[in-house]
């Protein structure tokens, strides 16, 4: 018989989901790891496991800062980031599923390295962010000839392409229609020389050509962090919103949704929308695909 394990019973089992975000049903929408019990892992084991589910990103729940119903941390597979779309959305799904926030409530306060964030909760619980406000900003030296050879080849719309900051950055780039987005082949080389030292990737979008139950078309491409294309992308969703609304053709009040990920074979859906006060929310259903505990 061997003998037991020493150690065994001091390692720590954590709860556990994965999750499908912006998902109508479950192998849609993105995928997203979620540790719930996250206290006593520190910044290296996180993004350990982050990289070891090689999924877009992974989150651990921890406790929150005062003021907060629960705290997110967030990572892709090599880096963590301040906000992004999907992983928000799960993580105010994930808990209330996982009782770390009240089930009842129609309103929760995230909090997260971008700083605390409203997250309204709907009818059969359909989650809704409100991303941090999105900022144009300069590129880097030198960054033209790049994002012309990211480009190359494809007809674009009339929204001049740039660099924006909604806590991660994208460079957001209008094409002519839905399919210029949908036939789009990405260099992903050229991409990823892009965005390697400016941004967490590339986004791309057009207005819809008629297809039912959405009204843009996006695709983002992230090959600099590991991801060629990454299948539903709230943070850039919200950062498309906010240039089409300095752009003026998003009023205060409007929505949209937005069909992505059909390309990898997870046509998600992101609802879109910009209130009053010019901020840009963005939300969707969340699937449970796995639930079980993790020791890591």
């Amino acid at each position: 018989m061997r003998a037991p394990d020493p150690d065994a019973d001091s390692m720590t089992q954590r709860r556990f989901l994965q999750l499908d975000v912006f998902a109508d049903r479950p192998g849609a929408g993105n995928p997203l790891a979620v540790v719930v019990d996250a206290d006593g892992l520190d910044t290296a084991a996180m993004q350990a496991f982050a990289n070891w589910t090689n999924l877009s990103e992974t989150i651990f729940l921890l406790p929150p800062g005062e003021g907060a119903d629960y705290r997110v941390r967030i990572f892709t597979p090599r880096q963590e980031l301040p906000f992004a779309g999907h992983p928000s959305v799960g993580a105010a799904w994930a808990a209330i599923e996982a009782g770390v926030a009240t089930a009842d409530r129609r309103s929760l306060v995230q909090d997260c390295a971008a700083g605390q964030l409203p997250v309204d909760v709907g009818e059969g619980r359909a989650i809704r962010v409100r991303a941090p406000r999105a900022r144009r900003i300069a590129g880097p030296e030198g960054a033209g000839p790049l994002l012309d050879a990211a480009l190359a080849g494809l007809r674009r719309g009339p929204l001049a392409p740039a660099l924006w900051d909604n806590g991660p950055h994208w460079w957001v780039v209008e094409l002519a229609d839905e399919a210029a987005v949908r036939t789009m082949r990405p260099d992903l080389a050229a991409i990823t020389a892009l965005t390697a030292d400016s941004a967490v990737g590339l986004a791309v979008f057009a207005e819809a050509d008629g297809g039912v139950g959405y009204d843009r078309v996006v695709r983002a491409f992230c090959p600099a962090d590991g991801i060629p294309e990454d299948p539903v992308t709230g943070s850039a969703n919200a950062t498309i919103a906010a240039a089409l609304a300095d752009a003026g053709r998003l009023s205060r009040g409007g929505r949209y949704v937005a069909s992505q990920g059909r390309e990898v074979g997870r046509d998600g859906r992101v609802d879109v929308r910009v209130d009053s006060d010019g901020e840009a929310w963005i939300g969707g259903r969340v699937q449970a695909v796995v639930r079980g505990t993790v020791t890591w």
